[in-house]
């Protein structure tokens, strides 16, 4: 354990990844978009938007870590059904977990759609250490 505070010295903010296959596995197997990437001492992410541009139906997003070739769920959120219009939000969710995820070296931050339905994935508040 650090004996002093540790900041992420590379900010990854903004990168994207795209969902589009349907994947209702919650093994971490078939079609997972990857968020992020931790460099080689670790990451954090304190937060992620998630956005679907388009239509969508009820369903569910769902997150994983993978270390090595063991990929876990971890999360699922709840996607409601919306059509995005002039007086409707497209359905927009941000991604809080109760304690930011702290990734080991090389592990992988990934999600997938319920739904063949496209979702956007934007880490912010994120970095590598």
């Amino acid at each position: 354990m650090a004996t002093t505070s540790q900041y992420v010295s590379t900010v990854t903010n903004g990168t994207l990844a795209q969902a589009t296959v349907a994947n209702t596995g919650r093994d971490g197997t078939g079609t997972l978009a990857t968020i992020h990437t931790a460099g080689a001492t670790g990451a954090r992410i304190d937060a992620v938007i998630f956005n679907a541009p388009g239509t969508v139906t009820a369903g569910m997003l769902r997150l994983f870590i993978t270390i090595s070739a063991d990929t876990r769920l971890i999360a699922e959120i709840p996607v409601v059904a919306t059509t995005p219009s002039a007086t409707v939000m497209a359905f927009t969710v941000t991604y809080i977990p109760s304690v930011p995820l702290v990734l080991a070296a090389g592990a992988l931050f990934k999600f997938s759609t319920n739904n063949a339905e496209t979702f956007n994935a934007i880490p912010v508040f994120a970095g590598d250490f």
